[in-house]
């Protein structure tokens, strides 16, 4: 069948006949309708193209933006904190420092002593340490002298009194031990 030949509407169609027509409807669609050519229709594939790898190189960029901001934000959080921490044992700091004066002084008993063990056990939980003990060698960067006395058989200079013991915070020094020290003659 042609494409001059017209059936009448109330015409079956016969599967030899259908078949001619869906060929002959797949070859008319293959080709370039009038008014295109090969240059408009590659100017316009290029232009898509274009647009499709400005539209992946702007997703490429928010993406990588939102990666940042996301490890921004998990650090600030961290940092945020640790700093909470921080100022709440920078808070209690004397009441560490009592419990400590009651300890030298065996008045650590009873329900006081749970109570000052509980405390102890939730700052070591959140990194609480304390330091300086005597004949520690000397570290300027963590221990703060109050006074210096040449010693005999000293080799290097080491701790040789403890007037207030050191407190850090994971590895920061929230204060510096307080110290005598002993130097070499």
């Amino acid at each position: 069948m042609t494409n001059e030949e017209q059936l009448p509407a109330d015409h079956p169609v016969t599967p030899d006949e259908a078949e001619g027509l869906v060929e002959e409807s797949t070859l008319a669609d293959a080709t370039t309708p009038e008014g295109f050519n090969d240059s408009i229709v590659s100017a316009k594939i290029s232009e898509l193209e274009e647009l499709a790898a400005e539209r992946t190189a702007d997703l490429q960029r928010l993406h990588a933006e939102y990666a940042n901001y996301k490890k921004r934000v998990d650090r600030d959080r961290a940092l945020a904190r640790q700093g909470g921490i921080e100022a709440v044992v920078l808070d209690l700091l004397p009441v560490l420092d009592s419990i400590e004066g009651a300890r030298e002084h065996d008045e650590l008993t009873g329900g006081f002593k749970l109570v000052a063990d509980e405390i102890e056990k939730v700052g070591a939980k959140y990194g609480l340490s304390v330091y300086g003990e005597v004949g520690d060698p000397f570290d300027p960067n963590v221990h703060e002298a109050l006074m210096h006395v040449p010693m005999p058989g000293v080799e290097v200079t080491t701790v040789s009194a403890v007037m207030q013991k050191g407190v850090r915070l994971n590895d920061r020094v929230l204060r510096p031990a307080r110290v005598g020290v002993a130097e070499p003659e």
